[in-house]
């Protein structure tokens, strides 16, 4: 188990731009999804942003979590998104 505060202290370390939403999917601080917004993904394929983040996280994804979903933007592709 990981407390979500630690989990987006880490995630800041590493996205310091970051627009981070953390949910704990199953209320066991072990299973989460993560929505993060950083110009840190600008120019990167969804799966080198997600290689990022689990690169950010490697200590916590060998034990603590489970299992994290990812929801990975630009800035300017979330400002899309927010539009619709």
């Amino acid at each position: 188990m990981i407390e979500p505060e630690q989990v987006i202290v880490r995630l800041r370390g590493a996205f310091p731009d970051a627009d981070i939403q953390l949910d704990d999917l199953t209320g066991t601080k072990d299973h989460y999804q993560a929505r993060i917004v950083s110009q840190a993904f600008s120019g990167k394929s969804p799966v080198a942003q997600h290689q990022l983040v689990y690169a950010a996280l490697a200590e916590e994804m060998k034990g603590p979590i489970h299992a994290l979903a990812l929801k990975t933007y630009t800035p300017e592709t979330w400002a899309k998104l927010e539009k619709k």
